[in-house]
């Protein structure tokens, strides 16, 4: 079979890892991040065959779902660069964007702290570049000031830049989102496909997946930390991308209502610092860290790095209660030097490279995605509109959002709603079920957890788990030793002794 059987408004969703195809599209392209999928979103209002190739199992794998979720407002690129342009002009996208596509979105202000008059210059740095960057509303607080705003905020900190721009978002929620509205618009997501190996002809290139390949006239390089690969795969620009680790702690939610604003550490070279925000769902969440790994693959936690959160919090906002944490996890961000790699390939011609693109990327996901059209049209996509496109994701309220009334009606059509599977996030086995079931169906316990938060309470998972797991086995068949959490070997049980285990074309 060419595909897993999965069809969704006629487009594909192949997600089978053996079997041998060729199929040939307009623009592929490699990588399944908040990028990749924005540039998916983008490409797919005009009349172009689109791919998203992505080497795991889903969506938001990689730096687009272990990252803080902040849209920032601008003001920490210099001025000039391309960091710069996109943070500023995608945060303006934002509120558009996310009442498109149904996502959850707040401008909740953000506030650089310094704790004493030696990190003071550093704000005056930042009001000035924020200012160069046409970042609106910036303005210079006294601590006094910023703990009338904050008042969990340190009596230590003497001074805050405040910018109102900023805001927060659920950035795998984002990512799902942006691919789900480009799939129904026909763009075609290829998962369990990692590139290894780019020719180039007359006509485009061929990307070589295992047995499978992909023909394509253009390819937009979005392959995040393994950006560098990709590259050089294609005979294209040399460069190199160094993963950055940051670790976080995320906490209850009965801790979210401690701080409407984010609030960070003044930055250093390493980044933006260990930051306190309230996340979109509503819980608090602390960090990153910044640790430069050899591998890119390393979103291993550990105790030195969890104790640099904690040692750090404290100082900023000192009544965080750190035993309510819940979980901690860690994200790689994919540096490659002073600014991002966003341009039309000289070497290869038919290749754009979106490379590089660590923080601010999430906040310039709309913007970046804009900018890459235009230099496919410069190489020659015509880049028509699609007049049957549609620019609106509906996404139905969830159950734990819903008033008494509308989950009496919910039921009442759908007695599935009456079945709470995840008793932490109040999650409904009718909302799991329409995970399995929409645009971008989930076929593992991870997928369905980014869709539905079944698994992402407090018992992070402890109970719902294995409910999950029945679904996935009831409706699509899977049996339950081939049940993974997030794709590849992270299968969820052993098999039985005599038992094996075959591969489901899923």
């Amino acid at each position: 079979m060419l595909h897993t059987g999965a069809l969704v408004h006629g487009l594909c969703v192949w997600r089978k890892k053996g079997g041998a195809f060729d199929v040939k599209m307009d623009v592929a392209i490699i990588g399944g991040g908040v990028i990749g999928c924005a540039i998916a979103r983008a490409l797919s209002y005009t009349m172009n065959n689109v791919a998203v190739i992505e080497a795991k199992d889903d969506v938001a794998m990689g730096a687009s779902h272990a990252n803080s979720g902040i849209v920032h407002a601008g003001f920490d690129a210099p001025p000039g660069s391309l960091m710069a342009r996109f943070n500023v002009e995608g945060n303006a996208m934002f509120d558009a964007l996310c009442a498109d596509l149904q996502v959850p979105f707040t401008r909740n202000g953000s506030l650089v702290a310094a704790m004493g008059a030696e990190e003071e210059p550093a704000l005056a740095r930042l009001l000035a570049q924020g200012q160069a960057n046409g970042v609106p509303g910036l303005r210079m607080l006294t601590g006094a000031q910023a703990r009338a705003l904050e008042p969990a905020l340190s009596p230590d900190i003497s001074a805050a830049l405040y910018a109102p721009t900023g805001g927060i978002v659920c950035p795998y929620g984002l990512t799902i989102a942006l691919a789900e509205n480009a799939a129904q618009n026909g763009a075609t997501f290829l998962f369990d496909a990692p590139v290894d190996a780019i020719t180039q002809s007359a006509d485009g290139f061929t990307l070589h997946m295992g047995a499978r390949t992909l023909r394509s006239r253009f390819i937009v390089n979005a392959a995040g930390a393994h950006a560098d690969e990709v590259s050089r795969m294609a005979g294209a620009e040399a460069f190199a991308i160094h993963p950055r680790k940051g670790e976080y702690m995320l906490l209850d939610k009965s801790e979210g209502g401690m701080l409407r604003a984010t609030v960070f550490r003044t930055p250093s070279a390493m980044g933006k610092g260990v930051l306190v925000t309230p996340t979109a769902d509503g819980n608090l969440m602390l960090g990153p860290t910044a640790q430069d790994v050899a591998d890119k693959e390393d979103t291993a936690t550990s105790a030195e790095g969890l104790a640099a959160i904690r040692a750090s919090v404290t100082q900023t906002v000192p009544k965080v209660r750190l035993g309510r944490v819940i979980t901690s996890f860690a994200g790689l961000r994919a540096v490659s030097g002073e600014d991002f790699i966003i341009q039309a390939s000289k070497v290869a011609p038919g290749l754009v490279q979106a490379a590089g693109i660590c923080s601010p990327g999430l906040t310039s996901a709309p913007a970046i995605a804009a900018h890459v059209v235009a230099l496919l049209e410069g190489l020659g996509l015509d880049v028509t509109p699609n007049p049957y496109a549609v620019r609106t994701r509906t996404a139905p309220k969830p159950f734990r959002q819903m008033s008494w009334e509308e989950r009496r009606a919910a039921i009442e059509a759908d007695p599935r709603y009456g079945h709470v599977i995840c008793r932490c996030e109040t999650v409904t086995e009718a909302e799991i079920v329409r995970a399995l079931e929409g645009p971008l169906p989930a076929r593992s316990v991870d997928a369905i957890k980014r869709r539905t938060r079944a698994g992402m309470g407090r018992c992070q998972g402890g109970f719902c788990s294995p409910r999950v797991m029945e679904l996935l086995h009831a409706h699509l068949g899977i049996p339950y030793p081939d049940i993974t959490k997030m794709g590849g070997v992270s299968h969820m049980v052993a098999p039985r002794a005599g038992d094996e285990t075959k591969e489901t074309n899923v």
